[in-house]
């Protein structure tokens, strides 16, 4: 994708925000229709920010606090309930049934398991309580909203970006693919979508394995057995997010190899410090600002007892999914730093300061 399609797409995103943000906004004073009676009567209400794990540290400090501060605005008088299971589907369902039992009047969910996910819906959707799916569905039983990055066409990005960059270079052999957690629904999209960038792209498929819980411990662990069973041969690695990648990156350093170009997927500060120093060679920008204030948005409307239409369905359930954008080293500054998404003096520290100052990232 050139830089013009990248901003295009960003730009479409964030003017896609920004009118359901004032569309938020508008009436969210003196609505006087609804289950739940209108503004007045949510004022101090409560909202549950049901998060999946810890092995991502976006949750902690992207999610939590861009979805706080949004209901802050929307509602100063409401109460965000933020859980994070730490890949315990049970202990979800447990954060589920507290904020269920603390009268909740709307519950935002990504889930550990996209399947156990249907018990959480199903009663919550007893007691009137309406369910936001957050970055990953729940497709046996349809929550109310998706709200999402497009996650098939990010496996399809991340994927095509390696293939394109492996024929520039003439690689020849073939690749691995370390997808995300066999029980996480947005982690099958992705996967779908990278052997759509890689069955067809001439280069053998030589292995793939689904994370458990993306551990890039486990990422690690399995990729260093393909190198010891496929040693030169692999010429890239796809992986699904940027844990998973630096745990393959992990792998190929600890055996004492040439680290081959491998992918990402979150724009993590880690990945970020690796793509600037060559070791990974993409991932994804997808704001979560974007996703975190699309949610706290949409969860204020179902709060008032409004319902708001998708802008597409998936998996039976209206969504909203937005576009992202892949980053490499030729336009990291741009879609990272120049955006204002990243700033130097987070990423740009000790070993790292050279390569920001060669990329020109101040």
């Amino acid at each position: 994708m050139n830089r013009a399609k990248m901003r295009t797409s960003t730009f479409a995103a964030v003017a896609v925000l920004a009118g359901s943000a004032l569309a938020a906004c508008g009436s969210g004073a003196g609505s006087s229709g609804g289950n739940t009676g209108g503004g007045g009567a949510v004022e101090n209400a409560k909202v549950a920010f049901l998060m999946p794990d810890l092995a991502s540290t976006r949750y902690e400090l992207q999610d939590k606090p861009l979805f706080e501060a949004k209901m802050k605005q929307l509602c100063p008088t409401c109460q965000v309930i933020y859980q994070n299971a730490d890949s315990d589907a049970a202990k979800q369902q447990q954060q589920a049934n507290s904020a269920l039992a603390q009268g909740v009047k709307a519950i935002v969910i990504d889930p550990v398991d996209s399947a156990a996910a249907a018990t959480i819906v199903k009663s919550a959707q007893s007691q009137q309580v309406p369910v936001i799916a957050y970055d990953r569905p729940v497709p046996a039983t349809p929550a109310d909203y998706y709200i999402s990055f497009d996650n098939e066409k990010i496996g399809q990005m991340i994927a095509q970006s390696l293939v394109d960059h492996l024929k520039k270079e003439n690689a020849k052999g073939g690749i691995l693919q370390v997808n995300g957690s066999p029980t996480d629904a947005a982690a099958g999209l992705i996967k779908k979508g990278i052997h759509s960038a890689v069955d067809p792209s001439g280069f053998k498929l030589l292995a793939e394995y689904d994370t458990p819980d993306w551990q890039p411990e486990k990422a690690q662990t399995w990729v260093s057995g393909q190198i010891t069973q496929f040693k030169d041969q692999i010429v890239g690695v796809v992986a699904a997010n940027d844990g998973t990648g630096g745990g393959s990156i992990a792998a190929f350093k600890a055996a004492g190899v040439k680290v081959p170009p491998v992918t990402g997927n979150d724009a993590e500060v880690a990945a970020a410090q690796r793509i600037i120093a060559g070791d990974q060679y993409n991932t994804i920008s997808k704001p979560i600002k974007i996703v975190a204030e699309a949610a706290a948005n949409t969860a204020w409307e179902f709060m008032q007892g409004k319902k708001p239409a998708g802008k597409t369905t998936l998996y039976n359930t209206p969504s909203e999914l937005f576009v992202p954008t892949v980053v490499t080293k030729e336009n990291i500054k741009e879609v990272l730093f120049d955006s204002g998404i990243m700033k130097a003096a987070d990423v740009c520290t000790g070993e790292y300061a050279k390569g920001c100052e060669e990329l020109g990232i101040k």
